[in-house]
Formats: structure tokens, C-alpha cells, sequence
């Protein structure tokens, strides 16, 4: 292993048998990424994060929101009134990782014009070896 990919925490994303691969598994959904950015700067209900992400099922919602909780990354409250509220929050760690995951949506967002160029350049490229 090179000295610079050397992990102080004792764990090699690199080897096949890490830990880390599920929290890397986990990172890896466009929904995890979304709803931690959505969450970052506070409290939301449920049907507010429906509602800012557009194009997420219900079902998806809620499958993202359980393993969130589940991975320590938000905390749920439920509010004992009829009818039941239900609001989500980052914890400390989902607030920790949510600066990390921002960063990579903006840049996401500055650089998605230069990718659906390089994109439209490769589809042409792939079609004039086909006319070859």
C-alpha cells in the first residue's frame, strides 16, 4: 500500500474485506446524498423532504431516512399529538459528514455542464467508429 493511502484508523477501503465498504455502499445513493444535504441546515418533517426532493418515491424516502437512522447519521423524533408529527435531524456525525457531501453536490452542480459535454463529445466519437 502506498505510504499516502495509508489509513490512520486502522481500516484499507482497498482490501476487499474492510469495513468500510458498507458505509462506502451507503454513500454511494444519490437519495443519502440529497436528503443528509437537505437535512443539513435543520429540522424537517417528512413531507417537506418530499417535497424539496423532487422525484424520490415515498417508499424510497423512507427506506433512505431508516438507514440513516440506523447508521447514527439522523435522529428522528416523534411528537406524541394527533395526528403523529415525525421531524428528522442530523446528529452530529450526519452534521459532520453533511460539509463533506455539500461540497461534492455543488461541485456536482458547477461541473455538470462540463460532463454533459464531455458526454455529447463521446457519444459523436463512439458513433463515427461505428460509420468507420
Amino acid at each position: 500500500m502506498d505510504s499516502e493511502d495509508e489509513s490512520p484508523f486502522g481500516y484499507d477501503a482497498y482490501r476487499r474485506t474492510c469495513a468500510s465498504h458498507t458505509v462506502l455502499e451507503m454513500l454511494a445513493s444519490k437519495w443519502v446524498y440529497l436528503v443528509v444535504c437537505a437535512l443539513r441546515k435543520g429540522r424537517l418533517r417528512n413531507g417537506e423532504l418530499a417535497r424539496k426532493l423532487e422525484g424520490i418515491t415515498p417508499k424510497m424516502l423512507t427506506q433512505t431516512l431508516r438507514v440513516l437512522e440506523r447508521d447514527g447519521l439522523v435522529r428522528r423524533e416523534i411528537f406524541p399529538v394527533i395526528p403523529p408529527r415525525v421531524e428528522y435531524e442530523l446528529t452530529e456525525l450526519g452534521q459532520n459528514l453533511a460539509g463533506l457531501l455539500n461540497q461534492i453536490r455543488s461541485w456536482s452542480e458547477q461541473h455538470a455542464p462540463d460532463i454533459k459535454e464531455a458526454r455529447a463529445r463521446a457519444t459523436g466519437e463512439n458513433e463515427g467508429d461505428w460509420a468507420a
